[in-house]
């Protein structure tokens, strides 16, 4: 399933299906609809044309202001997708870059990216920006992609969010969170975090680099034990802070589950 999943492009990373999984209570999420992807600004033609075919309805792009300047998507002709975004900052610098300033070495870095797991949910920005992604999403218009920079931590972070409101197994969600490790080509991921990890922080070492560029169960636990800690439950942050009530909750899974 796994190789069924990623759709091989060559200027955009990490780019797959993240349907497919079971649910509880039995049926699945449906494949063919949702996305999940790093930045597109250095998409190829060949990557445009095969993006077109999934004839998306909604592109979710979570980075800021600063972000989307910096690396503005590319689109093919005739594109018509509504495009959400915040018309601001979601996180300052991509979490990758941010972590890289308390990273002194590899350990370091897996620890500034725990913390700041632990402190992404609660951004108002980012909270803005994940409202309009289950609102799109539970309009059942068809197909959508979800992006940041990466395409591993915010992005990761409001996947597992979905899986969580459409029941799939935190395990599950889990080994989709962590496919960024081994979906495309790592190797040229890690070489553009590195170029804008090291234009701002100097000559950060390699392993350094792979850390901050690739994901860890821990990251996603860090992020899912602050929200308990702060709300009680992962539901009661959905409802309380994201907008996402039993309507909503139902909506969702009217469109995105099947038997």
């Amino acid at each position: 399933m796994t190789d069924q999943r990623v759709i091989p492009l060559q200027g955009v990373h990490n780019f797959r299906d993240y349907g497919g999984y079971a649910v509880q209570g039995g049926g699945r999420v449906k494949t063919g609809l949702l996305f999940r992807s790093g930045e597109h600004g250095k998409a190829t033609d060949e990557d445009l044309a095969a993006i077109a075919d999934l004839q998306l309805q909604h592109v979710i792009d979570l980075r800021g202001n600063s972000e989307r300047n910096a690396n503005p998507c590319r689109r093919a002709e005739g594109f018509d997708a509504q495009v959400h975004f915040f018309d601001g900052e979601t996180a300052g610098l991509a979490p990758h870059v941010e972590a890289a300033k308390d990273s002194i070495d590899a350990d370091a870095a897996h620890a500034a990216m725990e913390r700041l797991y632990s402190q992404l949910p609660f951004r108002d920005n980012l909270i803005w920006i994940f409202k309009r992604y289950f609102s799109a999403l539970a309009s059942g218009e068809g197909a959508s992609v979800v992006h940041c920079l990466a395409g591993k931590d915010r992005t990761g972070m409001a996947v597992d969010l979905l899986h969580h409101i459409l029941g799939v197994h935190p395990d599950d969600a889990m080994e989709d969170y962590l496919l960024t490790n081994t979906a495309g080509n790592l190797d040229a991921r890690v070489a553009a975090g590195a170029k804008a990890v090291r234009a701002k922080y100097g000559n950060v070492d390699d392993a350094t680099i792979r850390v901050l560029m690739g994901v860890d169960a821990r990251y996603l636990i860090a992020a899912r034990k602050a929200v308990e800690e702060q709300h009680g439950s992962l539901d009661a942050f959905l409802e309380d802070v994201l907008e996402v009530d039993n309507a909503r909750r139902e909506a969702l899974r009217l469109h995105l589950l099947e038997a």
